[in-house]
């Protein structure tokens, strides 16, 4: 017999289905939940989720808890236990300018397609709408449902990257971001023996994602280690539709972190302990509104990642001056030094359905080629050098493993930097 729990459970299936029935979300295989597996599953959310100063309802359906900064998840970490939140805000790196002269003039009459008030910076997010704030010591958390665990395969995949596995055919010094199970990638990339940040201004869009457990995801990544074994650390944060994960097809802010090459160690924004948040307003795995329009207004947003000089942990920076958090250096084995690589671009999961190419969007659905205001961009890609000091990404490479499906192209001027277009509508004539 169904317990009460369960007929709970199954009704709020019925709901979710019901709103999501346009990506035809398949919930039928959660329709026999055990009460060991429940128990088990709620014992995990009664850790995850603290106790709340204060709880918002955002209009997205996502309840957001105000919790205060010393309960906050990040510190249930073994590798933290002693740790003390940094209060000193780290010193944010420094603007250097590096475009010569020729380089200059030659800018000038690049082409790009943007007037006044048609890109519009700073895309913020949904549970701002209603005018509601966390209190001053807290931090905003996405409160974690049984709904979303199980969305996951298990307990113990719930918020965890699948590990990238498949080698590729590709120049000795391009990362290995090709896995035999669906990742499929758009990216420009850079390597020196001494970076200590990344940079850049993204837009936001909303891709089409075909099947549940696939993703579109938009980020930086900043990376030390080696791709081909179990030591690789890698600090991630961009945009992400990911129907598996949250449950709808908005695009969210979001984070990642790993130290051993996606197996044991790390998970997206604060759905295991490690990131430490300290600011109130931005909620991590939250919905970014508004968002770009085809042919029209472009709403873009700035991350930063870079390596404090003085303490040595990890921040991440939203906008031009919004610190969000960091990533304590203890939770690091290569990048507590430094990193040796950045990659930016766009990555999604094909889970060929069907036997075949599967249409989720990659950017804004649209090819490198249709340019401003139909493909998405990174514009103004930098690096953070030894002396905390922004410099522009001059030397990248691009890479697509299929570009019938996703392409990439890359160029300079002026007013952007280094930029790119990227993106694709997966499956189509070319691409199967």
């Amino acid at each position: 017999m169904v317990n009460l729990v369960q007929r709970l459970v199954l009704l709020h299936l019925l709901v979710l289905l019901l709103h999501q029935s346009v990506w035809c979300l398949n919930y039928t295989k959660f329709r026999k939940v055990g009460d060991l597996r429940l128990a088990r599953i709620q014992k995990h959310l009664d850790t995850l989720n603290k106790p709340s100063v204060f709880s918002i309802q955002s209009p997205d359906g996502d309840i957001i808890d105000c919790v205060h900064k010393r309960k906050q998840p990040a510190l249930d970490h073994p590798l933290l236990k002693n740790h003390k939140i940094q209060r000193v805000p780290p010193e944010m790196p420094k603007m250097r300018s590096t475009m010569s002269k020729q380089e200059d003039d030659k800018s000038k009459s690049a082409n790009i397609s943007e007037s006044d008030g048609y890109i519009r910076r700073g895309a913020w997010q949904m549970w701002h709408q209603n005018g509601e704030r966390c209190p001053k010591g807290t931090v905003p958390v996405r409160r974690s449902t049984v709904h979303d665990v199980l969305r996951a395969n298990s307990l113990y995949d719930f918020g965890k990257k699948r590990r990238r596995m498949a080698p590729l055919a590709r120049r000795a010094d391009a990362p290995d971001v090709v896995s035999s199970n669906g990742h499929e990638h758009a990216i420009a990339y850079t390597g020196t023996s001494e970076i200590y940040g990344a940079k850049a201004t993204i837009n936001v869009w909303d891709p089409k994602i075909e099947v549940l457990n696939e993703f579109s995801l938009s980020q930086i990544w900043v990376l030390s280690g080696s791709f081909d074994g179990s030591d690789l650390n890698s600090i991630e944060a961009g945009w992400q539709v990911s129907p598996e994960l949250y449950g709808d097809s908005r695009p969210r802010l979001f984070t990642y972190w790993t130290s051993d090459a996606y197996q044991a160690t790390g998970c997206y924004n604060l759905l295991c302990s490690g990131f430490v948040q300290t600011n109130s307003r931005i909620a991590i795995g939250a919905a970014i509104s508004p968002l770009s329009d085809f042919q029209g207004s472009q709403f873009d947003v700035t991350i930063v990642i870079w390596k404090d000089p003085k303490l040595g942990n990890w921040w991440m920076g939203f906008g031009e001056n919004t610190l969000v958090g960091y990533w304590p250096a203890e939770l690091f084995t290569h990048l507590a030094d430094r990193a040796t690589m950045v990659e930016w671009g766009g990555e999604v999961v094909n889970s060929r359905a069907n036997g075949r190419h599967t249409s989720t969007e990659m950017g804004s659905g649209h090819f490198a080629e249709d340019g401003f205001g139909k493909a998405s961009y990174f514009r103004n890609l930098e690096i953070v050098d030894s002396d905390n000091s922004l410099i522009s990404a001059r030397d990248i490479s691009t890479l697509a493993e299929n570009t019938n499906c996703y392409n990439i192209k890359s160029s300079s001027n002026n007013q952007w930097g280094t930029y790119f277009y990227y993106g694709g509508p997966g499956r189509n004539p070319e691409c199967q």
